[in-house]
């Protein structure tokens, strides 16, 4: 399972969608008053003016296309319905983090054959056993991991390396045959009930590590055959960016992250947890719930999310949606009670961490704001500080339309 750090706001937005489903996301919204003049609104040092974030990623073009890539790989329970569970979803941003997902003696070959940045995307039929990391032997659990490399020969060489350094990992290694897929690499243990994968798809190599129940290499392969065709729809309807320009790639081509509330624009860059656009892929992977979080997903028309540190903002269907989306995420903040929101913020929500949320996990505050299409969400471990950034988000909000 993916460790996580303080940045809480996926898995709280993830608490709540499905909750939003039954919360009234299809419900026409109510008339809302005029809105308040936002200058006088107390913002702190916060910026609140129409913003862009145009300068492009630069060196850091791979890590911005590897948070695209969330859109390119398969979340779980649409390999199968009953891979519910889901264990996490993350940008692999370099070789080193790579090695986290296949054998450590593949180092090697992903230098030499160009490994670009890739995404991964985890989930089984149940949770882990508490305190654990890694699924019970009873569990039915599918990594699927996406390699992009720099050009189609690279990734074929890669695919074909990368097998072959895992099958010589240990003597008993046999490699076995998809019918389905001939050109994929399969291997696995005799007696032991998982199964590894490779096929290259273009710039791109697929690789897959399934766990079931039993040791039954003919269910294995099956298995190996129904993830890859659920992934290989999902990967070809994704465009990547040509390897050649990835530095021009734009960080905010939405305005997304514009429009996100931060305490300093100037020192801003693409981060994975705390500067950049996902789909809502991503949002799927990273819920114990991605049956229900999925249906929240289409529930709201939530279509993507901007993360910044302490922040978010959900673009979604209407203002019907927004409401609805921050009505599930209160009702599911058990760990959270009911704070006094600014008053002349309309439709804010703030909410304190209690005596049974864990203040080295969690943000002592949070407060959300819905303001037509986007939910603006902002923590911190100051009250007085998240009440001026519910207010600058809702200045900023206003001001960026």
């Amino acid at each position: 399972m993916i460790s996580s750090t303080k940045i809480r706001i996926v898995s709280a937005l993830c608490c709540a969608i499905a909750l939003a489903a039954v919360t009234g996301c299809a419900v026409s919204g109510t008339p809302v008053a005029a809105e308040p003049d936002v200058r006088g609104l107390a913002t702190g040092a916060y910026a609140t003016d129409h913003h862009r974030y145009d300068e492009p990623a630069g060196d850091k073009g791979s890590l911005v296309e590897g948070t695209r890539m969330a859109a390119a790989v398969v979340p779980a329970m649409r390999i199968d319905p009953s891979l519910s569970h889901g264990r996490g979803g993350t940008v692999i941003a370099d070789v080193s983090r790579a090695l986290d997902f296949v054998a450590n003696v593949s180092r090697p070959v992903l230098e030499n054959r160009g490994f670009v940045v890739g995404y991964a995307a985890l989930g089984a039929d149940r949770p882990d056993p508490e305190g654990q990391t890694r699924p019970s032997a009873e569990t039915t659990a599918v990594t699927t991991v996406l390699l992009r490399f720099p050009d189609a020969t690279a990734a074929t060489l890669a695919a074909r390396e990368l097998e072959d350094v895992d099958l010589a990992v240990s003597p008993e290694n046999r490699k076995l045959a998809s019918t389905e897929y001939p050109q994929a690499y399969l291997h696995w243990r005799p007696g032991v009930p998982t199964i590894g994968a490779f096929l290259a798809h273009e710039d791109f190599v697929i690789s897959l590590f399934i766990q079931r129940p039993r040791a039954d290499s003919a269910d294995l392969i099956a298995w190996v055959e129904q993830a890859l065709d659920a992934e290989l729809p999902v990967l070809d309807a994704f465009t990547p960016t040509p390897y050649d320009q990835l530095a021009d790639l734009p960080v905010d081509p939405d305005r997304l992250l514009a429009r996100a509330v931060v305490r300093n624009r100037d020192v801003l860059g693409p981060d994975q947890h705390s500067f950049a656009v996902y789909s809502t892929a991503h949002l799927v992977n990273n819920t114990a719930d991605q049956t229900t979080r999925q249906e929240l997903i289409e529930a709201t028309g939530a279509e993507r999310i901007a993360m910044v540190d302490g922040g978010s903002i959900t673009l979604v269907r209407d203002q019907a949606a927004a409401e609805a989306l921050l009505t599930g995420l209160v009702d599911s903040a058990g760990t959270y009670d009911t704070l006094p929101a600014p008053t002349d913020v309309p439709g804010a929500k703030c909410l304190q961490l209690n005596d049974q949320g864990d203040a080295d996990q969690e943000y002592k505050y949070r407060c959300y704001i819905p303001y037509k299409r986007y939910l603006g969400i902002v923590s911190s471990d100051q009250e007085p500080d998240v009440r001026q950034k519910i207010s600058a988000q809702y200045a900023l909000l206003a001001n960026s339309l």
